[in-house]
Protein backbone atom coordinates (compact mmCIF):
# COMPACT_ATOMS: atom_id res chain seq x y z
CA UNK A 1 0.00 0.00 0.00
CA UNK A 2 1.12 3.30 -0.64
CA UNK A 3 2.49 5.94 2.16
CA UNK A 4 0.11 9.06 2.44
CA UNK A 5 3.51 10.92 1.17
CA UNK A 6 3.53 8.62 -1.67
CA UNK A 7 0.24 9.53 -2.45
CA UNK A 8 0.38 13.19 -1.80
CA UNK A 9 2.98 13.27 -4.32
CA UNK A 10 1.34 11.43 -7.23
CA UNK A 11 -1.52 13.98 -6.57
CA UNK A 12 0.94 16.58 -7.12
CA UNK A 13 0.14 19.25 -10.86
CA UNK A 14 0.62 22.92 -11.69
CA UNK A 15 -2.55 24.22 -9.57
CA UNK A 16 -0.91 22.97 -6.66
CA UNK A 17 2.79 24.46 -7.11
CA UNK A 18 0.49 28.33 -8.15
CA UNK A 19 -1.35 27.87 -4.74
CA UNK A 20 2.53 27.80 -3.38
CA UNK A 21 2.83 31.25 -2.13
CA UNK A 22 6.04 30.10 -0.29
CA UNK A 23 7.79 27.93 -2.52
CA UNK A 24 7.65 30.51 -5.29
CA UNK A 25 9.29 32.75 -2.72
CA UNK A 26 12.19 30.32 -2.00
CA UNK A 27 12.92 30.16 -5.77
CA UNK A 28 12.58 33.93 -6.47
CA UNK A 29 15.45 34.16 -3.64
CA UNK A 30 17.80 30.72 -4.81
CA UNK A 31 17.33 32.51 -8.67
CA UNK A 32 18.11 35.81 -6.79
CA UNK A 33 21.00 34.08 -4.59
CA UNK A 34 22.74 32.71 -7.76
CA UNK A 35 22.49 35.40 -9.99
CA UNK A 36 24.41 37.82 -7.35
CA UNK A 37 26.96 34.53 -7.78
CA UNK A 38 27.30 34.94 -11.25
CA UNK A 39 27.73 38.78 -11.15
CA UNK A 40 30.89 38.06 -8.58
CA UNK A 41 32.58 35.79 -11.26
CA UNK A 42 32.48 38.69 -13.78
CA UNK A 43 34.48 41.05 -11.41
CA UNK A 44 38.44 40.71 -11.92
CA UNK A 45 40.74 40.75 -8.92
CA UNK A 46 42.81 44.08 -8.47
CA UNK A 47 46.47 44.48 -9.64
CA UNK A 48 46.48 42.26 -12.39
CA UNK A 49 47.19 42.65 -15.89
CA UNK A 50 44.20 40.91 -17.71
CA UNK A 51 46.02 40.04 -21.23
CA UNK A 52 49.11 38.54 -19.67
CA UNK A 53 46.93 36.49 -16.93
CA UNK A 54 44.64 35.68 -19.70
CA UNK A 55 47.75 34.02 -21.92
CA UNK A 56 49.17 32.23 -18.57
CA UNK A 57 45.77 30.58 -17.98
CA UNK A 58 45.58 29.32 -21.37
CA UNK A 59 48.85 27.43 -20.99
CA UNK A 60 47.83 26.12 -17.73
CA UNK A 61 44.19 25.37 -18.62
CA UNK A 62 44.66 21.33 -19.17
CA UNK A 63 45.66 20.78 -15.44
CA UNK A 64 44.30 21.27 -12.06
CA UNK A 65 43.33 25.45 -12.93
CA UNK A 66 41.01 23.75 -15.41
CA UNK A 67 38.99 21.47 -13.20
CA UNK A 68 39.04 24.37 -10.38
CA UNK A 69 38.40 27.28 -12.99
CA UNK A 70 34.85 24.34 -14.31
CA UNK A 71 34.02 24.33 -10.23
CA UNK A 72 34.22 28.31 -10.14
CA UNK A 73 31.78 29.06 -12.91
CA UNK A 74 34.86 30.73 -15.16
CA UNK A 75 36.22 32.73 -12.26
CA UNK A 76 39.61 31.62 -12.20
CA UNK A 77 39.66 31.72 -15.83
CA UNK A 78 39.29 35.52 -15.40
CA UNK A 79 40.53 35.39 -11.80
CA UNK A 80 37.72 37.12 -10.18
CA UNK A 81 36.90 37.83 -6.32
CA UNK A 82 35.21 34.35 -6.36
CA UNK A 83 38.27 32.38 -7.88
CA UNK A 84 38.89 30.33 -4.82
CA UNK A 85 34.80 29.65 -5.25
CA UNK A 86 33.57 27.69 -2.65
CA UNK A 87 35.89 24.30 -2.66
CA UNK A 88 37.93 25.56 0.76
CA UNK A 89 34.17 24.93 2.31
CA UNK A 90 34.06 22.06 1.07
CA UNK A 91 37.26 20.49 1.74
CA UNK A 92 37.08 21.94 5.35
CA UNK A 93 33.81 19.96 5.58
CA UNK A 94 35.26 16.81 4.31
CA UNK A 95 38.37 17.25 6.83
CA UNK A 96 35.70 17.87 9.58
CA UNK A 97 33.68 14.71 9.02
CA UNK A 98 37.08 12.66 8.39
CA UNK A 99 38.08 14.48 12.05
CA UNK A 100 35.03 13.25 13.47
CA UNK A 101 35.47 9.34 12.80
CA UNK A 102 38.87 9.54 14.89
CA UNK A 103 38.74 12.27 17.41
CA UNK A 104 36.37 10.93 20.38
CA UNK A 105 35.36 14.63 21.49
CA UNK A 106 33.86 15.19 17.85
CA UNK A 107 32.71 11.92 17.91
CA UNK A 108 30.55 12.83 20.64
CA UNK A 109 29.45 16.42 19.27
CA UNK A 110 28.00 14.40 16.49
CA UNK A 111 25.53 12.63 18.91
CA UNK A 112 24.69 15.47 20.82
CA UNK A 113 21.98 16.70 18.45
CA UNK A 114 21.46 19.87 16.75
CA UNK A 115 23.61 22.02 19.20
CA UNK A 116 26.79 18.99 18.52
CA UNK A 117 26.17 20.11 14.52
CA UNK A 118 26.15 23.62 15.45
CA UNK A 119 29.53 23.59 17.04
CA UNK A 120 30.75 20.97 14.14
CA UNK A 121 29.52 23.64 11.68
CA UNK A 122 31.21 26.40 13.33
CA UNK A 123 34.78 24.29 13.36
CA UNK A 124 34.11 23.95 9.87
CA UNK A 125 33.66 27.55 8.87
CA UNK A 126 37.36 28.26 11.14
CA UNK A 127 38.53 25.74 8.90
CA UNK A 128 37.47 27.17 6.04
CA UNK A 129 39.04 30.46 6.77
CA UNK A 130 42.27 29.05 7.45
CA UNK A 131 42.11 26.71 3.95
CA UNK A 132 41.23 29.83 2.16
CA UNK A 133 43.64 31.97 3.21
CA UNK A 134 46.98 29.63 3.03
CA UNK A 135 45.12 28.60 -0.89
CA UNK A 136 44.69 32.64 -1.65
CA UNK A 137 48.27 33.20 -0.50
CA UNK A 138 49.75 30.77 -2.71
CA UNK A 139 47.54 32.31 -5.52
CA UNK A 140 49.18 35.51 -5.12
CA UNK A 141 52.88 34.40 -4.79
CA UNK A 142 51.53 32.04 -7.70
CA UNK A 143 50.61 35.13 -9.72
CA UNK A 144 53.85 37.65 -8.37
CA UNK A 145 56.47 34.74 -9.88
CA UNK A 146 54.49 34.80 -13.22
CA UNK A 147 56.49 37.54 -15.74
CA UNK A 148 53.96 40.58 -16.09
CA UNK A 149 50.99 39.04 -14.19
CA UNK A 150 50.99 41.50 -11.90
CA UNK A 151 51.05 45.44 -12.18
CA UNK A 152 52.91 46.14 -8.79
CA UNK A 153 54.12 43.14 -7.18
CA UNK A 154 54.54 43.18 -3.15
CA UNK A 155 52.87 42.70 0.06
CA UNK A 156 50.29 44.95 -0.82
CA UNK A 157 49.21 43.02 -3.35
CA UNK A 158 49.90 40.08 -1.88
CA UNK A 159 47.55 41.04 1.50
CA UNK A 160 44.77 42.32 -0.52
CA UNK A 161 44.25 39.54 -2.93
CA UNK A 162 44.12 37.45 0.40
CA UNK A 163 41.59 39.84 1.72
CA UNK A 164 39.60 40.08 -1.09
CA UNK A 165 39.90 35.70 -2.01
CA UNK A 166 39.07 34.96 1.42
CA UNK A 167 36.04 37.63 0.99
CA UNK A 168 34.79 36.06 -1.75
CA UNK A 169 35.23 32.91 -0.40
CA UNK A 170 33.46 33.16 3.02
CA UNK A 171 30.22 35.54 1.17
CA UNK A 172 29.73 32.30 -1.28
CA UNK A 173 29.74 29.91 2.53
CA UNK A 174 27.14 33.01 3.67
CA UNK A 175 25.18 32.93 0.65
CA UNK A 176 25.22 29.21 0.44
CA UNK A 177 23.46 29.23 3.82
CA UNK A 178 20.83 31.47 2.72
CA UNK A 179 19.68 29.42 0.10
CA UNK A 180 19.69 26.55 2.51
CA UNK A 181 17.73 28.28 5.09
CA UNK A 182 15.35 31.00 2.87
CA UNK A 183 15.55 29.09 -0.82
CA UNK A 184 14.75 25.81 -1.93
CA UNK A 185 18.23 23.85 0.16
CA UNK A 186 21.30 22.30 -0.95
CA UNK A 187 22.53 26.00 -1.41
CA UNK A 188 26.43 24.79 -1.47
CA UNK A 189 25.22 22.01 -4.39
CA UNK A 190 23.34 25.17 -6.11
CA UNK A 191 26.73 27.37 -6.35
CA UNK A 192 28.97 25.08 -7.87
CA UNK A 193 25.51 23.18 -10.01
CA UNK A 194 25.53 27.45 -11.51
CA UNK A 195 29.24 27.48 -11.72
CA UNK A 196 29.40 24.46 -14.13
CA UNK A 197 26.12 24.86 -16.04
CA UNK A 198 27.13 28.43 -16.74
CA UNK A 199 29.96 27.12 -18.58
CA UNK A 200 27.95 24.31 -20.47
CA UNK A 201 26.48 26.39 -23.81
CA UNK A 202 30.03 27.68 -23.82
CA UNK A 203 31.52 24.00 -24.09
CA UNK A 204 28.85 22.87 -26.11
CA UNK A 205 29.59 26.07 -28.54
CA UNK A 206 32.84 25.25 -28.53
CA UNK A 207 32.04 21.80 -29.69
CA UNK A 208 29.94 22.58 -32.54
CA UNK A 209 32.96 25.34 -33.74
CA UNK A 210 35.32 22.38 -33.41
CA UNK A 211 32.87 20.59 -36.14
CA UNK A 212 32.85 23.36 -38.03
CA UNK A 213 36.50 23.92 -38.95
CA UNK A 214 36.79 20.35 -38.88
CA UNK A 215 38.77 19.26 -35.99
CA UNK A 216 36.22 17.14 -35.27
CA UNK A 217 34.31 14.77 -37.86
CA UNK A 218 29.84 15.03 -37.48
CA UNK A 219 30.29 10.64 -36.09
CA UNK A 220 32.44 12.11 -33.26
CA UNK A 221 30.02 14.77 -32.44
CA UNK A 222 26.44 12.88 -32.70
CA UNK A 223 28.90 10.28 -30.87
CA UNK A 224 29.48 12.77 -27.88
CA UNK A 225 25.80 13.54 -27.88
CA UNK A 226 24.40 9.92 -27.50
CA UNK A 227 27.26 9.28 -25.04
CA UNK A 228 26.05 12.39 -22.88
CA UNK A 229 22.68 11.58 -23.10
CA UNK A 230 23.45 8.35 -21.95
CA UNK A 231 25.75 9.27 -19.12
CA UNK A 232 22.65 11.35 -18.40
CA UNK A 233 20.53 8.66 -17.81
CA UNK A 234 22.64 6.00 -15.85
CA UNK A 235 23.33 8.65 -13.32
CA UNK A 236 19.83 9.26 -13.18
CA UNK A 237 18.92 5.52 -12.63
CA UNK A 238 21.66 4.91 -10.17
CA UNK A 239 21.13 7.59 -8.16
CA UNK A 240 17.47 7.10 -7.29
CA UNK A 241 18.33 3.46 -7.17
CA UNK A 242 18.23 2.24 -3.33
CA UNK A 243 18.51 -1.17 -1.48
CA UNK A 244 15.71 -1.23 1.22
CA UNK A 245 16.33 -3.33 4.09
CA UNK A 246 13.30 -4.30 6.34
CA UNK A 247 12.91 -3.10 9.85
CA UNK A 248 9.87 -4.39 12.12
CA UNK A 249 9.06 -3.11 15.73
CA UNK A 250 7.29 -5.22 18.31
CA UNK A 251 3.70 -4.86 19.52
CA UNK A 252 3.85 -2.51 22.35
CA UNK A 253 1.39 -1.84 25.00
CA UNK A 254 0.57 1.74 26.01
CA UNK A 255 -1.68 1.78 29.54
CA UNK A 256 -4.45 -0.73 28.67
CA UNK A 257 -4.06 -0.40 25.07
CA UNK A 258 -2.37 -3.07 22.92
CA UNK A 259 -0.73 -1.40 19.69
CA UNK A 260 0.37 -3.80 16.78
CA UNK A 261 3.77 -3.72 15.29
CA UNK A 262 5.19 -1.63 13.00
CA UNK A 263 7.43 -2.11 9.73
CA UNK A 264 9.58 0.56 8.03
CA UNK A 265 12.33 0.07 5.37
CA UNK A 266 16.24 1.60 5.78
CA UNK A 267 17.10 3.01 2.84
CA UNK A 268 20.86 2.59 1.63
CA UNK A 269 21.89 4.45 -2.12
CA UNK A 270 24.06 2.35 -4.22
CA UNK A 271 26.13 5.73 -4.51
CA UNK A 272 26.36 6.91 -0.84
CA UNK A 273 29.81 8.62 -1.70
CA UNK A 274 27.86 11.13 -4.12
CA UNK A 275 30.51 13.17 -6.67
CA UNK A 276 33.31 13.17 -3.71
CA UNK A 277 35.63 10.61 -5.11
CA UNK A 278 35.26 11.51 -9.01
CA UNK A 279 36.04 15.63 -7.19
CA UNK A 280 39.29 14.41 -5.04
CA UNK A 281 40.40 11.41 -7.99
CA UNK A 282 40.56 14.56 -10.14
CA UNK A 283 42.32 16.97 -8.39
CA UNK A 284 45.05 14.70 -7.38
CA UNK A 285 46.01 13.55 -11.01
CA UNK A 286 45.99 16.75 -12.31
CA UNK A 287 47.94 18.03 -9.70
CA UNK A 288 51.09 17.08 -11.18
CA UNK A 289 50.68 18.18 -14.47
CA UNK A 290 49.86 21.76 -13.26
CA UNK A 291 53.43 21.67 -10.74
CA UNK A 292 55.07 20.38 -13.94
CA UNK A 293 53.92 23.52 -15.55
CA UNK A 294 54.64 26.28 -12.98
CA UNK A 295 58.38 24.29 -12.91
CA UNK A 296 58.91 24.15 -16.88
CA UNK A 297 60.86 27.65 -16.69
CA UNK A 298 63.68 26.73 -14.25
CA UNK A 299 63.37 22.90 -15.61
CA UNK A 300 63.04 18.99 -14.36
CA UNK A 301 64.64 15.91 -13.71
CA UNK A 302 64.66 13.65 -16.76
CA UNK A 303 62.26 11.14 -14.61
CA UNK A 304 59.90 13.84 -13.23
CA UNK A 305 59.44 14.67 -16.44
CA UNK A 306 58.64 10.41 -17.55
CA UNK A 307 55.95 10.63 -14.68
CA UNK A 308 54.80 13.78 -15.80
CA UNK A 309 54.15 12.32 -19.29
CA UNK A 310 52.66 9.56 -18.60
CA UNK A 311 50.25 11.37 -16.16
CA UNK A 312 49.06 13.14 -18.60
CA UNK A 313 45.24 13.94 -19.60
CA UNK A 314 43.82 10.76 -21.43
CA UNK A 315 47.32 8.35 -21.06
CA UNK A 316 46.56 4.84 -19.87
CA UNK A 317 48.19 5.19 -16.63
CA UNK A 318 46.20 8.38 -15.67
CA UNK A 319 42.90 6.07 -17.10
CA UNK A 320 44.05 3.50 -14.54
CA UNK A 321 44.90 5.64 -11.48
CA UNK A 322 41.83 7.77 -12.13
CA UNK A 323 39.05 4.55 -11.98
CA UNK A 324 41.53 3.15 -8.79
CA UNK A 325 41.33 6.65 -6.90
CA UNK A 326 37.39 6.78 -7.84
CA UNK A 327 36.80 3.28 -6.57
CA UNK A 328 39.55 3.83 -3.56
CA UNK A 329 37.38 7.52 -2.22
CA UNK A 330 33.74 5.59 -3.13
CA UNK A 331 34.48 2.94 -0.07
CA UNK A 332 36.78 5.68 1.93
CA UNK A 333 33.80 8.54 1.94
CA UNK A 334 31.04 6.18 2.13
CA UNK A 335 33.09 4.40 5.43
CA UNK A 336 33.03 7.78 7.28
CA UNK A 337 29.50 9.22 6.38
CA UNK A 338 27.55 6.31 7.05
CA UNK A 339 28.22 4.18 10.51
CA UNK A 340 26.23 0.74 10.75
CA UNK A 341 27.17 0.26 14.61
CA UNK A 342 25.54 3.86 14.89
CA UNK A 343 22.50 2.94 13.02
CA UNK A 344 22.07 -0.71 14.57
CA UNK A 345 22.08 1.03 18.28
CA UNK A 346 19.66 3.12 17.25
CA UNK A 347 17.73 0.41 15.37
CA UNK A 348 17.77 -1.38 18.86
CA UNK A 349 17.49 1.87 21.01
CA UNK A 350 14.14 2.01 19.56
CA UNK A 351 13.16 -1.42 19.25
CA UNK A 352 13.35 -1.99 15.65
CA UNK A 353 14.87 -5.15 14.41
CA UNK A 354 15.92 -6.71 10.92
CA UNK A 355 14.05 -10.34 10.60
CA UNK A 356 16.23 -13.03 10.75
CA UNK A 357 18.97 -10.91 12.47
CA UNK A 358 19.93 -10.45 15.88
CA UNK A 359 19.65 -6.44 17.25
CA UNK A 360 23.23 -5.47 17.80
CA UNK A 361 26.36 -6.42 16.97
CA UNK A 362 25.35 -8.73 14.30
CA UNK A 363 22.71 -6.22 12.78
CA UNK A 364 25.69 -3.72 12.53
CA UNK A 365 27.78 -6.61 10.45
CA UNK A 366 24.64 -7.36 7.98
CA UNK A 367 24.21 -3.45 7.49
CA UNK A 368 27.84 -3.30 7.20
CA UNK A 369 27.82 -6.62 4.87
CA UNK A 370 24.81 -5.13 2.52
CA UNK A 371 26.61 -1.56 2.31
CA UNK A 372 29.63 -2.77 1.12
CA UNK A 373 28.18 -5.01 -2.33
CA UNK A 374 25.93 -2.16 -3.25
CA UNK A 375 29.51 0.28 -2.50
CA UNK A 376 30.91 -2.15 -4.87
CA UNK A 377 27.71 -1.73 -7.80
CA UNK A 378 28.20 2.06 -6.95
CA UNK A 379 32.33 2.20 -7.53
CA UNK A 380 31.86 0.47 -10.59
CA UNK A 381 29.11 3.03 -11.85
CA UNK A 382 31.06 6.04 -10.91
CA UNK A 383 34.05 4.68 -12.84
CA UNK A 384 31.86 3.96 -15.67
CA UNK A 385 30.17 7.66 -15.74
CA UNK A 386 33.51 9.23 -14.76
CA UNK A 387 36.14 7.65 -17.60
CA UNK A 388 33.93 7.27 -20.62
CA UNK A 389 33.59 10.81 -20.86
CA UNK A 390 37.11 11.38 -20.03
CA UNK A 391 38.13 9.09 -22.74
CA UNK A 392 36.23 10.87 -25.21
CA UNK A 393 37.67 14.58 -23.96
CA UNK A 394 41.17 13.21 -24.05
CA UNK A 395 40.51 11.89 -27.68
CA UNK A 396 38.26 14.74 -29.13
CA UNK A 397 39.18 17.69 -27.31
CA UNK A 398 36.32 18.69 -26.31
CA UNK A 399 35.95 21.34 -23.33
CA UNK A 400 36.18 19.79 -19.62
CA UNK A 401 32.89 20.85 -18.64
CA UNK A 402 31.02 18.25 -21.27
CA UNK A 403 32.98 15.34 -18.97
CA UNK A 404 32.11 12.80 -16.71
CA UNK A 405 32.65 14.68 -13.31
CA UNK A 406 30.56 17.76 -13.97
CA UNK A 407 27.52 15.53 -15.78
CA UNK A 408 27.54 14.30 -12.34
CA UNK A 409 27.20 17.05 -10.45
CA UNK A 410 24.47 18.52 -12.65
CA UNK A 411 22.57 15.76 -12.93
CA UNK A 412 22.74 14.89 -9.26
CA UNK A 413 22.16 18.53 -8.11
CA UNK A 414 19.11 18.78 -10.02
CA UNK A 415 18.04 15.37 -8.69
CA UNK A 416 18.17 16.48 -5.30
CA UNK A 417 16.79 19.88 -6.17
CA UNK A 418 13.56 18.28 -7.93
CA UNK A 419 13.37 16.16 -4.99
CA UNK A 420 13.24 19.31 -2.75
CA UNK A 421 10.86 21.58 -3.97
CA UNK A 422 8.62 18.27 -4.59
CA UNK A 423 9.05 18.17 -0.68
CA UNK A 424 8.04 21.64 -0.14
CA UNK A 425 4.67 21.40 -2.77
CA UNK A 426 3.75 18.52 -0.46
CA UNK A 427 4.48 20.11 2.95
CA UNK A 428 1.98 22.87 0.86
CA UNK A 429 -0.42 20.14 0.31
CA UNK A 430 -0.44 18.95 3.97
CA UNK A 431 -1.30 22.55 5.29
CA UNK A 432 -3.94 22.72 2.96
CA UNK A 433 -5.79 19.39 3.87
CA UNK A 434 -5.36 20.34 7.71
CA UNK A 435 -6.80 23.88 7.15
CA UNK A 436 -9.85 22.37 5.57
CA UNK A 437 -10.19 19.50 8.51
CA UNK A 438 -9.73 22.33 11.02
CA UNK A 439 -12.56 24.33 9.29
CA UNK A 440 -14.66 21.26 8.44
CA UNK A 441 -14.61 20.50 12.26
CA UNK A 442 -15.74 24.22 13.17
CA UNK A 443 -19.04 23.76 11.36
CA UNK A 444 -19.56 20.29 12.36
CA UNK A 445 -19.07 21.92 16.40
CA UNK A 446 -21.93 24.88 15.08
Amino acid sequence: MASAAEQLASNLNFSTFAKAEDLKKRLWFTLAALLVYRLGTHIPLPGLNPEAYAQAFRGQSGGILGLFNMFSGGAVQRMAIFALGIMPYISASIIVQLMTSVVPALENLKKEGEQGRKIINQYTRYGTVILGALQAYGIAAGLESGQGLVVDPGWFFRVSTVLTLLGGTMFLMWLGEQITSRGIGNGISLIIFAGIAAGLPTALASTLELGRTGALSTFLILLVIVVAIGVIGVIVFVERAQRRLLIQYPKRQVGNRMFQGDTSHLPLKLNTSGVIPAIFASSLLLLPATVAGFASTSGMPAWATSIVAALGHGRPLYMVLYAALIAFFAFFYTAIVFNPKDTADNLKKHGGFIPGIRPGERTAEYIDYVLTRITVIGAIYLVFVCILPEILVSQTGIPLSLGGTSLLIVVSVTLDTVAQIQGHLIAQQYEGLIKKSKLRGGKRGR
